[in-house]
């Protein structure tokens, strides 16, 4: 596809992924645990979340967590810690399990009935590329009405989809969209 770069940072640039800012920004509007797992009350607020309906742990056990019940009660009373590996496990699929579990509300919000999001997409850092290879890349605003795409990628963990379903949406940029494949943030509200 024209306008993907191929050789960013060479001169010096900085910057992430417009579809890796969005995924971070849909992360953040997840509202996860704050506590992380390794503290005792993390652990157990994940836990909770996980266990808490068997809908709960069908979804956890089809996001990974595939231990048996009697060691989920081991954990849950203190009785035994889990490995490092199953930390791992019991993180991926709480993660796995809430973004299913708000993708549709978060999907509701942002398309606002047709009326749709607007997107901050703040620039590439170029402080440290030197003067004669600087460009000017501005502050963009940005109006979606159509989340589906990038929502259910986000939520499956598909990122060369996402990437796709959020190059459809930056096209309307204009003929300058390539100039925001890299960038330092992006900004939207649900």
């Amino acid at each position: 596809m024209p306008e993907r770069n191929k050789h960013f940072g060479l001169y010096g640039a900085r910057g992430i992924k417009g579809h890796e800012a969005v995924a971070r920004q849909l992360d953040a509007l997840a509202g996860y645990i704050a506590t992380p797992i390794t503290a005792r009350r993390g652990l157990l607020a994940r836990l909770h979340y996980l266990t808490r309906t068997d809908h709960a742990r069908a979804a956890a056990r089809q996001a990974g967590l595939t231990v048996t019940d009697r060691t989920l009660k081991a954990w849950l009373e203190g009785k035994r810690s889990p490995s490092r590996q199953n930390l791992q496990r019991i993180e991926q699929a709480y993660r796995t399990v809430r973004r299913e579990n708000v993708a549709r509300y978060l999907l509701a919000r942002l398309n606002r009935e047709g009326r749709g999001t607007r997107v901050e997409i703040h620039p590439l850092n170029q402080s440290h590329v030197v003067r004669p290879r600087q460009r000017v890349v501005e502050f963009r605003t940005l109006n979606i009405r159509h989340w589906d795409r990038i929502v259910q990628a986000w939520v499956s963990g598909d990122d060369r989809g996402l990437d796709d379903a959020w190059v459809d949406q930056i096209v309307d940029l204009g003929s300058q969209w390539g100039q925001y494949e890299y960038v330092t943030n992006i900004g939207f509200a649900a």
